[in-house]
C-alpha cells in the first residue's frame, strides 16, 4: 500500500520538495514535530494539509531563442515561453532546470511557476535582426507550451501570430488538447508548410495518467486532438513516450493502433530518462506508487542505459541498448507496421520567409 507520509498532494506529480544537492543549497524539509506538539496538548490536530497553489511569477529575459547543437534532437533553435509546468509529469526531464532558481525540482516545478509575456516581441525583434536565418523554431521542447496556464497567458498564440506574420516555420510538442485553441493559427500554418505537431501520449489507463502526470490531459483527449489535427490538414506525430518499463510500455501497441485508425502519419518513441534530481524523484515516486515493482522498473532502466539510472552523453542519451531496447524497438516497428504508420521526417518551408519589422508596423521603406 502506499504510504499516506509520502503520498503526493493531490493533483501533484511529485511526493515532495526533494532540494537539489548540485549546487549545496541549503535543505528544506518539513517538520513533524509541530503536529505532535498540538496533539500532545490534547488540542486538535494541525488541520487539513496545505492545498498548494500555483503561482506565475513575470520573467523578463533579454532574449527568448535559445540555440543548440545537440546530435539527438533534429531542431537547433526553441522558444520555451514557460519556466516549469503545471502538468506535473513525473519523468520530466526538465526539472532539474528549476534548481537554477534555488527551487526545488520536486513540487516547486510542478507549483512555482514563470512565464515571460515579452517572448513574441523579442521574437519579433530577432527575426527582423538582418543576421537572422530561418530554421524551424520548436516550442514545448523543454516545458510544455500549452500547460493550463497558457489558458490565461497566452504566450505560445502571441509567438505563432509572430511566426504566421514573418511565415517563419515552427514546430509544436505537447501533452494537452489545448492545442486546438490556436488551430485557426495552426491549420493556416500548415496549408503553407509552415508547422507540424507532435502530441505524447503517455499510456491509454486515464487512472495511471492521473499518477503520472497529474494535470496533462487524459490520455483520449490527446488522441482526439490528434484526429481534429489530422482532419485540419496539419501534419502530426504522435509521440509515445516516455516508454517506462513495467509501467507504460505495455501501452505502446495499443497507442499505435488508436493513432493510425485515426489517420496519423508518423510516429515515434523515447525511452524514459532519468538525469540529475529526475532519477530520485522518479524512485519516490515508485516507492509511493508501485512499491511491488519499483526493483523490476529500475533493473530495467539500469538495464538500457549501461547499468545506470540515466546515460547523459550526446549520441547515446537517447539511444537505450540491451535486450529490452531491442525489444521495445522491435515491438514498436510491428505495430506501426500494423497501423499502417511509417517514418515521416516533415520537411518544413523555410523560403517563404519575411523579416518582420522590429515594431510590429510596416516599415516606411519596405
Amino acid at each position: 500500500m502506499p504510504d499516506p507520509e509520502r503520498t503526493p498532494a493531490k493533483g501533484r506529480g511529485a511526493a515532495s520538495a526533494r532540494t537539489p544537492a548540485r549546487f549545496g543549497l541549503t535543505a528544506r524539509e518539513a517538520c513533524g514535530d509541530w503536529r505532535d506538539h498540538l496533539e500532545a496538548l490534547g488540542g486538535d490536530d494541525a488541520g487539513p494539509a496545505v492545498r498548494l497553489r500555483t503561482t506565475v511569477t513575470r520573467e523578463c529575459p533579454r532574449s527568448i531563442l535559445s540555440f543548440n547543437r545537440s546530435p539527438d534532437i533534429p531542431f537547433d533553435r526553441s522558444v520555451n515561453s514557460y519556466r516549469g509546468c503545471e502538468h506535473g509529469c513525473i519523468y520530466c526531464y526538465a526539472r532539474p532546470t528549476h534548481a537554477y532558481h534555488d527551487l526545488s525540482p520536486g513540487l516547486d516545478f510542478e507549483t512555482r511557476l514563470f512565464a515571460k509575456p515579452d517572448a513574441a516581441r523579442l521574437l519579433r525583434e530577432t527575426l527582423a535582426n538582418p543576421n537572422y536565418r530561418p530554421r524551424p523554431i520548436a516550442l514545448g521542447t523543454n516545458t510544455d507550451c500549452y500547460q493550463p496556464i497558457e489558458r490565461d497567458w497566452r504566450i505560445t498564440r502571441q509567438v505563432l501570430e509572430v511566426c504566421l506574420e514573418a511565415r517563419h516555420p515552427v514546430t509544436i510538442t505537447t501533452k494537452s488538447d489545448r492545442v486546438l485553441d490556436d488551430l485557426d493559427l495552426i491549420a493556416e500554418m500548415a496549408r503553407e508548410n509552415l508547422v507540424a505537431v507532435a502530441i505524447s501520449v503517455t499510456s491509454l489507463d486515464p487512472g495511471l495518467s492521473r499518477k503520472l502526470e497529474p494535470r496533462c490531459a487524459a490520455p483520449a483527449k490527446r488522441l482526439a486532438a490528434l484526429g481534429r489535427l489530422v482532419e485540419a490538414g496539419v501534419p502530426t506525430h504522435c509521440s509515445v513516450s516516455p516508454v517506462i518499463p513495467a509501467i507504460t510500455d505495455e501501452f505502446m501497441e495499443g497507442i499505435l493502433a488508436e493513432a493510425g485508425r485515426i489517420g496519423v502519419p508518423s510516429a515515434g518513441w523515447i525511452p524514459l530518462r532519468l538525469p540529475h534530481e529526475v532519477a530520485p524523484l522518479f524512485r519516490e515516486w515508485l516507492d509511493v506508487h508501485y512499491p511491488e515493482r519499483a526493483g523490476k522498473v529500475m533493473g530495467i532502466v539500469r538495464s538500457i542505459r549501461g547499468g545506470r539510472d540515466n546515460d547523459p552523453n550526446f549520441g547515446t542519451r537517447m539511444k537505450p541498448e540491451g535486450v529490452w531496447a531491442d525489444l521495445f524497438r522491435s515491438r514498436f516497428a510491428i505495430a506501426c507496421k500494423r497501423a499502417g504508420i511509417g517514418k515521416h521526417r516533415f520537411e518544413l518551408d523555410c523560403t517563404r520567409f519575411v523579416r518582420p519589422s522590429p515594431h510590429g508596423q510596416l516599415d516606411l521603406f519596405a
